[in-house]
This record gives structure tokens, sequence and C-alpha cells, in this order.
């Protein structure tokens, strides 16, 4: 076991000018992350204060143990459908278990080493089921958006539809109006950032200014507009009681085994999907700080560290009223662009956000809930790639609908499904396309004279690609045209052999002998070579018959075919 974190690294020449950086780049995320995590939380069925306590416990723990230098950890938005549906159906108490399985499963995917293999996942099933979180959030938002009286909202695509339908009549003007102007100023906010830099005459008050995330401003302009035009609309106080001003208390959930074993589907896929965001964020993140730093290489993360950091966030994180945690690209690009150099700013980031609580709780009960349905509509727009469904044209046909299918099963019918499907099209369309490549090709008497006016005695063929499961095929064709003496086969080009191609080999190597008919073959190396002597293809083949290149193995097939029957030698 190789447990590191980056921060031990970090900490090497660590000085004060270094810990004033990450002081303040720590202070200015803890601030963009206050509104997120409430509204994570609150859009996945649960208290603000969950979304707290996650950023402030997994916050910590993903920086002090993780395998990146800058990354932030805490409640992200691609989680929100999946925990919600957690919770309607199996209430809060299995969530806790659910979100400590994944840990446990993370940590375990970090100790086997299988962090590089969340690179391998396609990235038309990343876009897919990305881009359709985000029609989930923003769908489940439009409650709160439009003021709506809905008892409990359903977790399904088709049963938010309705819900909202029936709920229509009870739209709040004075939520809508709220919700459009914070989601205009959350849109705009840049542009009145730079129309302030051009009538402000201090530089200082607009270097102030323009560190502030547009969220925090609407989250200060929107109780302030409540009280000012006395609007109606609910808020943190009135549906939750406001969030507590005091620190989070151990709890442990009652479960049994029955419900245990129906939480194992939803547990993999939120570690499959933590696993999968927080190494995406700690890949924006290496790029992002090599850019800054010109250091190529210091900035590379470890992803199986980060892995058992994500891990053991998620098993502590849910027992102290905590949800599912990992990598945030928001949260790390603030931190980046602050000025951050080590972990230290993650650790200082989760503490800001401890004394925030602790002295501005009562202020959070009147941020109003139209406000933080703004946010999140923000950030789900921001959080999909919605140009990829403009280019969709430029890309082949087995792109398309596995994209396409990723996305429609994420929005209609569950994220698990999604994936699962996703994951299998993907694998139909390599194996396609990887069998496609894998090609035999006939040796001709005008190229190589070894074969002149041994057409019929001799045949040699040349074997391009993998000669794999999807590929068996070309073994079948080759044995529909068998010479009368000897086959020359060339598997020089064959990069690549399973169990299933050493079979048909095999299968074609029994034939031949059945036939009298000698086989030769060649240019077997690496890993070819290998599996082919591991499992026995190579054990009854003479030496003489074993060739380096096509051209002794015609050669070899001409000696054959010209002894005749009785110095033949038939193959294995």
């Amino acid at each position: 076991m190789h447990f590191k974190p980056r921060l031990l690294d970090c900490l090497r020449g660590y000085n004060r000018q270094h810990f004033v950086s990450d002081l303040s780049a720590g202070a200015t995320v803890a601030v963009v992350a206050l509104p997120l995590a409430m509204a994570f939380a609150m859009a996945s069925g649960l208290k603000p204060e969950a979304g707290l306590f996650t950023a402030i416990i997994a916050g910590f723990l993903i920086s002090a143990l993780g395998g990146t230098r800058l990354q932030i950890g805490g409640p992200a938005g691609a989680f929100i459908v999946i925990v919600y549906g957690i919770v309607e159906r199996y209430g809060v108490a299995n969530l806790i278990i659910a979100t400590a399985l994944s840990g446990l499963m993370l940590f375990a995917m970090g100790l086997l080493k299988l962090g590089t293999l969340v690179r391998f996942i396609p990235v038309a099933v990343i876009i897919g089921f990305t881009n359709g979180i985000a029609v989930l959030i923003a769908l489940s938002q439009v409650k709160d958006f439009l003021g709506l009286r809905i008892a409990n909202m359903p977790a399904q695509f088709t049963g938010m539809l309705q819900a909202l339908w029936q709920a229509l009549p009870s739209l709040n003007l004075h939520a809508l109006g709220l919700a459009a102007a914070s989601l205009t100023i959350l849109v705009f906010w840049r542009q009145v950032l730079s129309y302030l830099s051009r009538i402000s005459p201090s530089a200082r008050t607009l270097k102030f200014i323009s560190a502030l995330p547009g969220s925090v401003v609407v989250l200060v302009l929107a109780p302030l507009a409540v009280w000012v035009l006395g609007l109606q609309v609910d808020t943190i106080g009135s549906r939750f009681g406001g969030i507590p001003s005091e620190l989070p208390q151990f709890q442990w959930p009652s479960f049994n085994h029955d419900t245990l074993a129906l939480l194992i589907l939803p547990a993999t896929t939120l570690a499959l999907l933590g696993a999968i965001e927080s190494l995406l964020c700690a890949r924006v993140a290496d790029g992002m700080s090599n850019g800054m730093s010109g250091n190529k290489h210091s900035d590379k993360h470890d992803p199986n560290q980060e892995l058992m950091a994500q891990g053991i966030a998620n098993v502590v994180t849910p027992f102290f009223g905590g949800m599912p945690a990992t990598g945030t690209i928001a949260r790390t690009v603030t931190n980046i662009k602050s000025g951050a150099v080590s972990p230290v700013a993650g650790m200082v980031h989760a503490v800001a956000l401890v004394l925030i609580m602790l002295l501005a709780a009562p202020l959070a009960q009147h941020v109003p809930l139209a406000t933080l349905a703004a946010i999140l509509m923000f950030v789900a727009w921001n959080m999909g790639e919605w140009r990829q469904f403009v280019q969709l044209k430029q890309y082949r046909m087995p792109y398309r609908i596995t994209l396409l299918a990723v996305f429609l099963l994420t929005v209609v019918v569950d994220l698990t499904v999604a994936v699962q499907v996703g994951l299998l099209a993907a694998c139909v369309t390599f194996i396609y396309r990887i069998s496609s490549l894998s090609r035999v090709e006939p040796v001709v008497a005008h190229d190589h004279p070894e074969l002149s006016g041994l057409e019929t005695q001799v045949r040699g063929y040349r074997l391009y690609g993998a000669l794999f499961f999807g590929a068996v095929t070309l073994m079948e064709d080759i044995s529909k045209q068998l010479p009368s003496s000897a086959l020359v086969l060339d598997l020089k080009n064959v990069i690549y052999m399973d169990s299933s191609g050493t079979d048909a080999l095999k299968e074609l190597a029994q034939q031949c002998e059945r036939q009298q008919v000698h086989v030769v073959v060649c240019g077997l190396q690496h890993q070819p070579l290998d599996i082919a002597q591991r499992s026995g293809l190579l054990e009854h083949l003479p030496a003489e018959d074993f060739s380096a290149d096509l051209h002794h193995g015609l050669l070899r097939g001409r000696e054959i075919a010209q002894s005749g029957p009785s110095g033949s030698n038939p193959g294995p």
C-alpha cells in the first residue's frame, strides 16, 4: 500500500509567503463554496447544513490526504439527482450507508491502483450523463424558481413534469421576479464588473468587488430586496428553520441487511461518478497550475492517492450529517486563480467555512429559496457541454448514438441505467472498431517468387491487428481455402492475441493436421508470442516450422511441398 498525501511534498520548503497566499485563496474559495454547498444540499432533498458539513469535513480531508496540490473537494451538483433519488426511496439514514459504501469502494479503487482506468471511460458517456444531470438539476429547481407549492417533488423525470404542471396555478410572481433578477445578475455579473472598472475611481475597491462571485452578490442583494419590497417568498428559515450555529455531531444510522443489499447499486453509481468527477477535476487543475507556474511536472496529480482520499472523506463525512463529496471544478478553478500554492488552501477554506457557519448562521435563514434556485440553474447551465449537441454531425454514428442514449436515459430513466448502457454501447463499439481493423491478406506469388509454381500446394497469409474474440472469423476464412501441403501464417503484424485467438489458431492447426497440411508460423513476437507459448499453441511445432519472417516461412513451405507427402510433418 502506497499512501502518501501530496501535502507532505508541498510542506517541504513551505514558508510564510506561501501561507499568506493559501490563506487568501482559501478564504476566497470559502465565500464561493458557501452558497453552492447549501444549494446542492437542498436540491438533494437534505437540509442546508448537510452541504456545509460536507464542504467543511470532506473539503478538509480531501485537501489534507489527496493526491493533488490545488483541488478543492465538497458537495457537487453531479450528485444531486442520485442523492435525491436515494433519499426519496430509502431515506436519509440509508443515504449515510450508501455514501459510506461508496467511500469504501473509492478507497479500494485507489488501493488497487485503478485510478488510471477511470480515464478510459469514453468521452461520449461522460458528456451524455453530465448534460443529462444538468437538465435534471435545472428541472428540479423550477419549483422554487416559480415559487410553486409542491409538497413532495418526485425524483423521476415524468413525475417532475406532472407535478410541475399540476402546481402551475400556484405560481408566485414575487418568487419568479426575484429568481429572474438573481439569474440576470449571475449571467451578466462579469459585464457589470467591466462597467464598474470604467466608473470606479479606486482600483482597490474594484479589486475587492471583482473578487466577489456573482452567487455571493445575489445572496446579499436578494434578502435586502425581500425586506425592502416586502416580497412574499419562501426562505431557508421558513422551510428549514435556518442552519445550526454549532459543529456537527456523530450519528450512527439504523439499518438492516436487506436494505444494505439494495444500496449496493446506488453506492456503486456514487463511487463511479465521484471518481470520474474528482479525476477530471484533477486533470483540469494540473493543466491550469502548470500553465500558471511554468512547471510541467510538479503539479501532476496522483490518481490513486486522490481516490483513497476521496474514499476516506466519503466514509467519514456522512456520519457527521454530510452527503457525498468529490472534487469540484468551480471551487478548484477559483482556488487556482486566487493564488493558492498548496493543499493548505483547501484546508483553510474548510476552517473559514466553520467560522462563517458559527458567526453568520442566523443570517442564512433570510436567504430566499428562489435565489438559490437561480444559482443552481446557472450552475447547471455551466455544467453542461451543450455545444457537443451542435457538433454531433461531425462524429460517427456510434459516438452519436452513445452520447444521445446516455443523455436521454439519464434524463428520462435513471443515471445508473444510463451509465451501464453507455459503457456497454462503448464496449460494443470498441470491439467492432478493433475487429474491423483486424484483417487477413493472402500472399501472392507475384510478390514472392518462393511460391512460383506451388500456388495450390503452399499458401501464405498475413494477419494484421488484434486476434481476439471479435476477430476469430479470420481463422474461419483461412480454413475454407486450405492448400494441399503447407499453410504459412505471418503473424508479425499481430499486436495482440487473447485466449479466443489462440483457440481459433489451435482449431485451424487441428483441421490442418486432419487434412495432412503442414502449418508454418512466422513473425510471432511480444505479447502474441508470450500467450502462444503459455497456452500450449506452440508445444508441438518443430523448431524448423517457427520462422522469424515471412521469407523464411515461405521457403520452409516450399521445402515441405517439394518433399512430398512422405516428408510432410503436419502441425499441431
